[in-house]
This record gives C-alpha cells, structure tokens and sequence, in this order.
C-alpha cells in the first residue's frame, strides 16, 4: 500500500513538472480562454502551430494577456477556440485560424498589422473568424505606422477561406499564402465580418498575385459579411474567388487596383456598396470599378460561372475630381505611395466584364470615369453572352463620362471594335459595349449637376443624392436575378437622401486618425 501511495505522489509531481515544460505563463486572466494560460504546441505544415493566439509584444513569449497576436513568426498556425477582448494588438506574420478553429473579436477592437512582417490574418477552410462590430464600435484592422505615415501595403490583409465552390475544384489563395480553399458546401460558415474596417492592406509578394484589403476565396453563404469598409488597398478591394456568400453595406475607399474584383465562379448577391476613387492612384493593369472575370483563360466550361448579382452601387471615379488627367505623370500615387513594388498606371472603367463572366448589376451609378462599360471579347465568349441576355445591366446611370463603351482592355475608344484580332471594325459606329448598355431595360446617360449629389462625409467628391435628386426613384426589382433577399428600395445607387448607414462606424481620414 505504501509502495502504491509514493508512486502515485511520483506521477503527480511530473504531471506538474511536465505542465511547467509546456508555458512559460501561467497567466490565465485578460483573455481569459478557459485553458488556465497553457500553451500546447504542435506542427502544422512544418509551421509552429498552438492553441494559442497571444504572445508578448516585447519578446514573442507566451502571453495569454499578450497584445501580440501570433508568435512573430513568418507564419503561424493558431488551433484553438480564443476571444480577443477590447483592446488594441499587433498582428506579426500571416497567422492562420487553422480547420476548427476560431477566433472571436469583441466590438471596438484595434489590430494593427505589422509592416516588417507583412501581417496578415488568414481564416482558412473550416476555420472561423468572428468580428461582429457595431455602429458606435467597430473593429478596426489598420497599419501600425504613426498618423501622417501610414501607406497602402503597411500590411498585408485579411482573407476568409471556406468549402463552397469555384470552377477549378481547388484553388490557393491569391498572394502568397499556403491556404487552399474550394469544396462543394455553398451554405459553409466562414464566421462573421460585420462592422469592420481594413485599412492600408494589401501587398504585392508576386507580380499579379498581390494580397487584397479584404480577400474571400470560396466564401460560403454561411459567412456574415456586412458593413465592411476597405480603404487605401494596395491592391483591391475586395475580391472574390467563387463561393456564395452574400454582402451588404460595403465601401472601397481609395484603393489601389479595382474596387470589386468577381472571380471563378462566385455567384453571392451584393446591395449597397460605395466605390469611391483617388485620382492619384490606379495601379499599372488599369484600374476599375468592376473586373469581372470567369477564369484566367476565358473558358466558358468552367463552372459554376462567374454570376454575381450586385444592386445599388454607387461608383465616384476620378473624374469626379477638378483637374483629373488620366496620365501616368497625374497619376503619381500622391502622398501614400509606398515604392512597395506596386506599379502605377492608368484608370480604365466602370464595368469591365470580361472572360466569359456573367455580371449583373442593377439600380446603380457610376460617376467619372474614362470610360463607362467594357464588355471585352478578347477571351472567351463574352460579347456572345451578352447578346443573349446571360448578362444584365439594368437601371444604371452613367455621368460624366469620357467614352459610354469600349471593345477591349486598354482601349479608350468608343468606336466597333473586335477584341480578338485587335483591330478596328468600323470607326463609324459605336462600341457594342455602348450599344449594348443602352439598349437595356433602364439605363440612362445623366448630365452629372442634375444628379444633385452633395460630399457629405468629406471625401472629396459628392456621392450622395440630396432632396430633388433624381436618382432618389426609378429603381426595379422586377428581374427574377433580385431574390428576396434584397432589399426593395427606390432609388438608384447606394443610397436614400440623407441616408445613415454609413453613420458611426466609417473613417474617410484614416490617416490622421489616433489608433
């Protein structure tokens, strides 16, 4: 009996003594995750992988009250079930949420990412990201650099992954990042975004394969996303890589390339989203409000097709700006370019529909840009599903616009054009891109003052219809594409006179904020 008593005192002190080895901290308030502050590590991909997601911000250590989130790494795997409380953090290295984890964020949390690193928060498939802001407490992510100093790419951004389909089967995210996103569950939850900001994100690690402000690779309708705002990307703004997901109350503030970029297969429905432009900053492949393509190489037997539904944009291109030119010695990046990597280039269009994508987008305007639609025949059959009505541009108006149409990427003529031979059908006629928007049900070619639009925020430019705006009437929902999940409102664009939902949780000075 005695032997019995002395080896079980035995077991329990290297018990002890093994829980020692494995955390530096204790710690078990602040964050309080219900693990008592025991960091269990693990390998993930020959990544270090833990349980935990919080470090000290002075030496990597483990933390659970750290402000660090990841260990410091260029990349780490976090594996367990952990809430940020309110506060502000470090974001070091691309940190993945690993299949069944997640991670959750309270309201009027700060997380700046950090510059040497390129940081970047990464839900990948099966993996939860939790952010549900408010109106008067949003979640911020942002650069870390001092006010005045903050620059597009300071970081590089934030990415949810899920199971629902593209039209490659599998797909890595665009990047850089290992993560591989694709499946066949339309309805998978990737978490929430909801009352959150993604400020100076987006780096470019590849030529073409740059990090967006907000990236969504096959996203399921499962996901939350809503009132999201993404300014001064370095690359888009959002872009979605297939998937289901549906979007609501989405601003693109001053990015980089093209604000709301529709890839392999994604067919979510978007209401309400606001694209305003910089007219220093357009990225060297031409900058749009929409890309939308179907796959790199145009085929249409890719499937599911590229089918988005988007209703009640509002586009501010740079033309909106007194003084625009549309030259490469205007166009300088201003006071944020970072001599990143990132080249400049030109603005292009409203809508460029291109690679056998089915876009739809009603009740919307679009305002100042140098040209109005693109519907690019140069790969796949674009032109042709647009003549048999498998895309619909229905109650949108254009304003001050250089050219209504073009044939072809970087062609700035409104002139008959075919995209393949690259040559001039007849200089005569117009484009069929012009003919085909006005031949739709709805749309209108506005003289831009009788918009009555007012700058209500301080942007810059006016995007919001005061009382008397025309635009405040004439939208439909009639199309069968308008399910019942959108809202049936009745103005064109993104919003009613005095409109208040862009109140409280948005920032259009960013740069001179205290963070």
């Amino acid at each position: 009996m005695k032997k019995i008593k002395f080896l079980g005192y035995i077991g329990i002190l290297a018990l002890a003594a093994g829980f020692t080895a494995c955390s530096d901290d204790n710690n078990d308030g602040g964050n309080g995750d219900g693990a008592g502050g025991k960091y269990i590590w693990t390998q993930d991909g020959g990544i270090k992988a833990c349980d935990h997601i919080l470090f000290s911000e002075i030496d990597g250590s483990e933390d659970s009250d750290g402000r660090q989130i990841g260990n410091g790494d260029k990349e780490f795997v976090f594996k367990g079930k952990q809430t940020l409380k309110k506060g502000t953090y470090l974001l070091k290295g691309w940190v993945y949420i690993a299949d069944g984890a997640e991670l959750t964020i309270e309201k009027g949390t700060i997380i700046k990412g950090d510059k040497q690193t390129k940081a970047a928060l990464i839900a990948e498939r099966g993996g939860k990201l939790i952010a549900q802001g408010s109106e008067t407490e949003p979640i911020v992510f942002t650069s870390e650099e001092a006010k005045g100093s903050r620059k597009p790419g300071d970081w590089g951004g934030v990415i949810l992954c899920g199971k629902a389909r593209n039209n490659q089967t599998e797909m890595q995210i665009e990047g850089g990042p290992r993560t591989l996103h694709g499946g066949n569950d339309d309805a998978d939850n990737s978490g929430v975004l909801s009352y959150v900001r993604i400020e100076f994100a987006g780096y470019p690690f590849e030529t073409d394969k740059e990090i967006n402000g907000l990236t969504l690779g096959s996203v399921g309708s499962g996901t939350k996303i809503d009132h999201v705002q993404v300014s001064y990307s370095n690359d888009d703004s959002f872009e979605w890589f297939g998937g289901a997901v549906n979007c609501k109350y989405l601003i693109a503030y001053k990015g980089w390339d093209d604000e709301f970029d529709t890839d392999n297969g994604y067919k979510g429905n978007v209401q309400f989203a606001l694209s305003v432009r910089d007219p220093r900053i357009a990225d060297k492949s031409q900058s749009n409000g929409f890309e939308s393509d179907n796959c790199a190489d145009g085929t249409a037997s890719a499937t599911p097709l590229t089918a988005a539904t988007f209703s009640n944009v509002t586009f501010i291109g740079p033309r909106a700006y007194t003084g625009f030119e549309n030259t490469t010695s205007y166009i300088n990046g201003g006071n944020v370019y970072p001599n990143n990597g990132s080249g400049l280039g030109k603005f292009q269009s409203a809508m460029h529909i291109r690679r056998s994508s089915h876009l739809n987008c009603f009740n919307s305007l679009a305002v100042g840009y140098p040209i109005g639609l693109i519907i690019d025949g140069e790969k796949g059959n674009t032109k042709s599903e647009a003549e048999a009505n498998k895309i619909n541009l229905k109650n949108i108006w254009f304003a001050n616009m250089e050219v209504i149409g073009s044939d072809a990427n970087k062609i700035y003529d409104d002139v008959l054009y075919d995209a393949v031979s690259q040559a001039v059908i007849d200089a005569n006629k117009n484009s069929f891109s012009h003919t085909f928007f006005l031949s739709q049900t709805g749309n209108e070619v506005k003289d831009f003052a009788s918009l009555l639009l007012t700058d209500t925020y301080g942007v810059g430019a006016a995007f919001m219809p005061s009382a008397g705006s025309p635009l405040l009437s004439g939208a439909s929902f009639s199309d069968a594409l308008l399910t019942s999940w959108f809202e049936k409102v009745n103005y064109i664009g993104a919003f009613a006179a005095g409109d208040t939902w862009l109140e409280g949780w948005t920032n259009f000075d960013p740069q001179n904020t205290d963070y």
